[in-house]
Formats: C-alpha cells, sequence, structure tokens
C-alpha cells in the first residue's frame, strides 16, 4: 500500500504537536538556543538538547522503561575538533521531558562522536563513540541506566573505519555491526564490512566485504536489521552521484552479502535507520531528506522488499526541520519503545547551532 506526503493535511496537528514539544523541553532546557523541528503526520516531537553548540549527529536506544539519546556536541559541523565531546540523556516518560545532561567522554585533544548503538545480551545498551584527533579509533561503551557509562573495548581495525554503525544480535554469530572505510572526498580505494563479538562486546573480529570502492559505488552508514533464518536486511546511505539508498541482503548470517541499488532516490547522504516487526513481518526505513528538509518513513512488508530493493512503497512525511544549510541536518537513528512506538533522533539548526529532537511515531501498522 502507497502512502503520500501528508505534510499540508496534517498542519494543524503539526503545529499543535510541535508547541506543546516545544513548551515541555524548553522547561527543561534554561536558556536554551532551540532550534524548530514540527511534527507531520500525527508524530510528536520532542526537544532532547538544545543549547548553544553544534548539538548533532544523535544515537537513540531504548532501555526498558527508559529512552536513552546520546549525542555530540562541538561548535560546528566537523569532527576533527577537540572541543567536541559526548554526552547523553534520559527520559523516563516516553519522551516527553529528559533528565540532565551526563557526559559520555570529552577529551580536549580528541572530537569524539556518536556513531552507533545497540543491546547487549544481558540488556544493557552499547554505544561506539568514534576519536579523531591526536589518535584514531573506535571505543565501546555500556550503561545499564543511561546516567554511568563503562568503556569495555577498544578494537584495533584494519582499515580504520570512519563509522562502525547500530550493534544487532544475529544467533549463532554474536553481536554485529556493519563499518565502512575511506574518505568521503576521494574517488576510490573505500570498503565496509562486518565486526562480530562472541563475548558480549569485549573483543571484535572484523572482517572486509568488499574494498576498492568507487564512491558512487560505496554504502555507508548503513543500517541493519536480523530478519530470521540467517537473513539480515541492511539499507545504505549513497555519496558523490549515487543518488539513491543501497540494500544489502545476507542469507547466511553475514557470511556472503548482496548489494543493489534501491527505488529510494531521496536521500543522498542522508543517513538511514530501518526497523523490524517480527510480529507482523514489516520493516520501516527512516531517512531525512537534506535539502528538503523532511523526516520521512517508507514502510513495506518484509517479503516485497528482501529481494527485490527497487519495490519499496512511496513515502510518508513525518516532521520538517529548518536547516539553514542542507548538511546541518540528515541523521536519523531509530529505537522501538516498550510499548511498541518508534523513537526518531535527529538534528537540525544552522551552522554553529543545532538541536536534537526526538520524533515519536506509533508502530508501524499492518499490511495486506
Amino acid at each position: 500500500m502507497k502512502t503520500k506526503d501528508q505534510t499540508v493535511s496534517f498542519k494543524a496537528v503539526s503545529l499543535v504537536a510541535a508547541t506543546l514539544a516545544t513548551v515541555a523541553a524548553k522547561a527543561t532546557l534554561p536558556g536554551a538556543n532551540l532550534a524548530c523541528m514540527d511534527a507531520c503526520g500525527g508524530s510528536v516531537v520532542s526537544v532532547v538538547q538544545g543549547v548553544p553548540g553544534y548539538n548533532s549527529w544523535p544515537m537513540i536506544q531504548a532501555l526498558g522503561d527508559r529512552l536513552v539519546c546520546a549525542y555530540s556536541r562541538g561548535s560546528a559541523h566537523t569532527i576533527d575538533e577537540g572541543a567536541r565531546g559526548v554526552y547523553s540523556r534520559t527520559s523516563i516518560d516516553g519522551g516527553r521531558t529528559w533528565l540532565p545532561e551526563v557526559c559520555v567522554v570529552n577529551d580536549p585533544a580528541i572530537g569524539e562522536v556518536t556513531i552507533g548503538k545497540g543491546l547487549d545480551n544481558d540488556g544493557a545498551m552499547l554505544l561506539w563513540v568514534r576519536n579523531w584527533g591526536r589518535t584514531k579509533r573506535h571505543d565501546l561503551y555500556r550503561t545499564v541506566d543511561g546516567e554511568r557509562y563503562e568503556r569495555i573495548a577498544s578494537p584495533k581495525l584494519l582499515p580504520m573505519p570512519i563509522q562502525v554503525t547500530d550493534v544487532f544480535k544475529v544467533p549463532g554469530v554474536g553481536l554485529m555491526s556493519l563499518w565502512f572505510a575511506g574518505s568521503y572526498r576521494s574517488g576510490s580505494g573505500n570498503s565496509w564490512g562486518t565486526l562480530t563479538s562472541a563475548d558480549n562486546g569485549h573483543t571484535w573480529e572484523q572482517r572486509t566485504v568488499e574494498d576498492g570502492l568507487s564512491k558512487c559505488d560505496w554504502p555507508t552508514e548503513q543500517s541493519a536489521v536480523y530478519v530470521g533464518n540467517g537473513r539480515i536486511l541492511a539499507v545504505a546511505r549513497s555519496e558523490g552521484d549515487g543518488k539513491c539508498q543501497f540494500q544489502l541482503t545476507s542469507m547466511d548470517s553475514g557470511k556472503t552479502w548482496r548489494k543493489r541499488r534501491t527505488n529510494i532516490t531521496d536521500v543522498k547522504e542522508s543517513t538511514p535507520s530501518l526497523v523490524y516487526d517480527s510480529a507482523n513481518g514489516i520493516v520501516a526505513n527512516y531517512y531525512y531528506h537534506r535539502g528538503a528538509r523532511k523526516m520521512k518513513r517508507r514502510i513495506a512488508k518484509l517479503a516485497d522488499v528482501f529481494d527485490s530493493p527497487e519495490s519499496w512503497p512511496d513515502f510518508e512525511t513525518l516532521a520538517e526541520g529548518h536547516e539553514t544549510r542542507a548538511h546541518d541536518a540528515g541523521n536519523v537513528n531509530a529505537t522501538v519503545g516498550k510499548g511498541g512506538g518508534h523513537y526518531l533522533a535527529t538534528y537540525s539548526g544552522s551552522a554553529s547551532d543545532t538541536s536534537v529532537f526526538v520524533v515519536s511515531v506509533p508502530r508501524a501498522p499492518t499490511m495486506k
């Protein structure tokens, strides 16, 4: 079933939801320099963090009855500055309000960025942090409450990834993340692959799936879900002139992969996030349309798209940002709450001040 862009028809709902969310956020953020994001299509927007600074690249994870949103803050859209650190806020009321900010890590000589999240086998939250500065490495942190973090791994990786993405579980393998390495600016020599952990995240084995890729053939910032029977579905953003989302599939628990292009073309350099509902076989593909300033969702039956990447249905718009430059937004990271609703973290703002938002939407409907 195809859905349409419902921005206009839900305008009245958008204004009410956005106003209520902003009022609640301001009550918990004294002196906040808030950018704006409007809800569409019956979704609800809340502000996680809007203090002055480049609050960006958030990761969100449901942790028992809590929502934990981790993000990075610096002064601009750059990962190199030493003033950039990683912070976290926790909500105990479904994202309506957020507890005081805690610092995960902030080394003044290194630029730290949130790049992936997930759960370990005990239900604790895992958070990948990229460290760029005098050294380059990726650290994995663990938290049971979203307020106290412990670094549990700093794997030695070669090639050194730009990012290690969300953690997910694969039966018989353990924990898995995808990674990609290379240069956003170079034309060749790019790669991607998998990281797997058989000891709950303490050590990781790296494997390269593809290397020597041109920028146009390079799947980056991947989001993957395990969908049963050894199958993994992932989507990835495109760089350069790729102009459409990649779809990555595995039939053997990540040993081998097939890469194809989708019919989703409104996603250039936009980070996607997948949610799979095993109860009804529905997969939701969330992303932010850079330039158009729209957070979008496409809902499909897994059976309709797993082997047919050009069969994704049309999109619906969930929220609208107001960033002044296209690249001061563009990432979406999703999680499933205890009640089945989906929570989506993103950011929007100006070249020096952005705010982190969470957009909440109901569970994806069953499709005939």
